[in-house]
């Protein structure tokens, strides 16, 4: 009621309107001087917001899968080898050995140094996909064209070669696979040829599986029983090992004559050998943490001739094989109070 009285009083007095509706506007004016008069706030980091994320449109419904069964499952028959053919018998084993030869084992990590021509006035070599000559630096200063045999002579420290002459020092470098020959004998791996007082000396750097190969099927017939075949390439390991470590010249570390083991080159590799090399791949005969030197050789009379017993006998080690034997055990037998350790590659 006091309201309406009041309201019916105003009008009567419409002066006294003016002024306060002009304090509005007025005090509008203040408020946004009161506001602009403070400080201004400070910046977020973030200078400007970040965008609402996109919203995906829903996949389209999957349309139902008709279920399968799952397939039966495939079992394979072994092939009984009775069965193959001669001649699918050996393409098997032919196929079987390419693979084995393409696959290296621990053994192929190891480079042997060969001595396989010492002190000699000339020889000939030649490069069955051509080879490159490097110097001592490593530096290609030649070429040896496939097929072509190149006669080498002594001239003092240095060396007559074909028709050019070449320092005292070189290394005969074939591509991979490639086969180098010295006479008509072929060689795996590289030729290092050195020329000192008119002699050349010819070395092969050859990787300890393939120099086995050849050791085993030059020391022993690799018609021998496969226990046998296994102790005499562990016994060759050994023997290598020591003069990898222990090397007989600076040149080289070992030759390849009846005086160390015997080493032929490709020529004399046999399947057999070589999977008794690459069945042991690694192993060699140990004594407390170390590489014995295995002295060996063909029978008992001359290991106990040569070596004061110390040794294997190689037809003693068959005739054990024959018996029942693994070559584990032979090898005990001959070399008493050791064990069989192996080389392990390191993957770290």
């Amino acid at each position: 009621m006091w309201r309406k009285s009041i309201l019916e009083w105003l009008k009567q007095r419409p002066w006294l309107l003016v002024p306060c509706l002009a304090l509005i506007p007025l005090a509008g004016v203040y408020l946004n001087q009161q506001s602009h008069s403070e400080p201004a706030p400070l910046p977020s980091p973030i200078a400007s917001p970040l965008p609402s994320p996109i919203a995906l449109p829903s996949p389209p419904p999957k349309l139902a899968q008709p279920v399968k069964s799952p397939a039966p499952k495939k079992t394979l028959t072994p092939v009984d080898p009775k069965q193959f053919t001669p001649e699918e018998a050996a393409l098997n084993a032919k196929t079987k050995a390419a693979l084995m030869a393409s696959i290296g084992t621990v053994d192929s990590l190891i480079e042997m140094q060969v001595a396989i021509a010492m002190g000699q006035p000339s020889l000939a070599i030649a490069a069955s996909q051509g080879a490159t000559i490097l110097d001592g630096e490593g530096k290609p200063i030649g070429q040896l064209s496939s097929g072509n045999s190149y006669p080498i002579q002594g001239i003092g420290d240095r060396m007559n070669f074909g028709n050019g002459q070449l320092p005292g020092m070189v290394m005969i470098q074939p591509p991979p696979n490639g086969i180098l020959y010295l006479g008509d004998k072929p060689y795996r791996g590289r030729f290092l040829l050195a020329a000192q007082g008119g002699r050349i000396w010819v070395v092969n750097y050859i990787n300890l599986r393939h120099y086995l190969h050849s050791v085993v099927a030059s020391e022993v017939s690799p018609s021998w029983s496969a226990e046998a075949l296994k102790a005499q390439a562990v016994a060759a390991r050994s023997y290598a090992l020591t003069y990898y470590f222990r090397r007989a010249q600076p040149l080289y570390h070992m030759g390849s004559d009846e005086y160390f083991q015997v080493y032929s080159g490709i020529s004399r590799e046999a399947d057999a050998t070589n999977r008794a090399v690459d069945q042991t791949a690694g192993e060699f005969v140990s004594y407390r943490g170390g590489i014995v030197e295995s002295l060996y050789a063909a029978s008992d009379d001359i290991v106990a001739e040569a070596f004061r017993g110390k040794g294997m006998s190689q037809l003693g080690a068959l005739s054990l094989a024959e018996q029942g034997y693994n070559y584990r055990q032979i090898l005990a037998r001959y070399y008493p109070k050791t064990g069989i350790a192996r080389i392990e590659q390191d993957h770290e």
